[in-house]
């Protein structure tokens, strides 16, 4: 995999090249083409391309898949990319998750603590630290109209069939790491659920022309 933006720390990159776009079956392909698809007609149009990662707890799988979408987009220098996340309901990113990322090459700060703890986690030199903190998917600090809601979570898919405000409603569904919350496979779960999400957001990106 070619690397496209350099200033991604080398770390990140050293990830990155483990991605292999082969193990996406062609199934999952068709679920990942509408993201393609309304991502592809907003650069087309030169528009800012908004994606909100929503699952229940806004915990785990939407603060992966947006910290990733981000990293993704800036890689293939996609521009005007802005990524968030939110949940039905807000809870704290779970610290298992910010370990995964910081093993998989982030640099990750809490910047301010609490039962909700706000992480910078920087994937660039050059580039604004993605914050992640819990919010509910309509928290004002999320766009509010004029975004791609990306459901990563089949109870948030099931639990939220209407989100006000969103372009379109795309449901790309993870299995949850959390299962494995306190077992000897945790790290590794994680690990590969991160693993996952990186590898299909990237294939998406990789298919978005300039």
């Amino acid at each position: 995999m070619q690397v496209i933006q350099s200033t991604i720390f080398p770390e990140i990159q050293e990830t990155i090249r483990t991605f292999n776009f082969e193990t996406i079956p062609a199934t999952r392909q068709l679920v990942l083409q509408p993201l393609v698809a309304y991502i592809q007609d907003k650069v087309s149009q030169q528009l800012p391309v908004r994606l909100n990662l929503i699952c229940t707890h806004n915990s785990r799988r939407s603060h992966l898949s947006q910290v990733w979408a981000q990293t993704a987009a800036a890689y293939y220098g996609i521009p005007s990319v802005f990524c968030y996340s939110g949940g039905t309901e807000a809870t704290a990113l779970f610290p298992v998750a910010a370990q995964t990322l910081a093993q998989q090459g982030f640099q990750i700060k809490i910047i301010a603590q609490g039962n909700n703890p706000i992480y910078a986690i920087k994937y660039d030199k050059n580039e604004p630290a993605v914050l992640g903190f819990s919010k509910t998917f309509e928290d004002d600090f999320n766009p509010q109209s004029e975004f791609a809601a990306i459901m990563t979570c089949s109870n948030a898919d099931v639990g939220c069939p209407f989100i006000a405000g969103a372009d379109k409603r795309i449901p790309i569904t993870y299995d949850d790491p959390k299962a494995f919350d306190n077992t000897p496979q945790q790290a590794e779960k994680y690990q590969e659920r991160s693993i996952q999400i990186a590898t299909e957001l990237f294939y998406v990106f990789s298919q978005i022309k300039k």
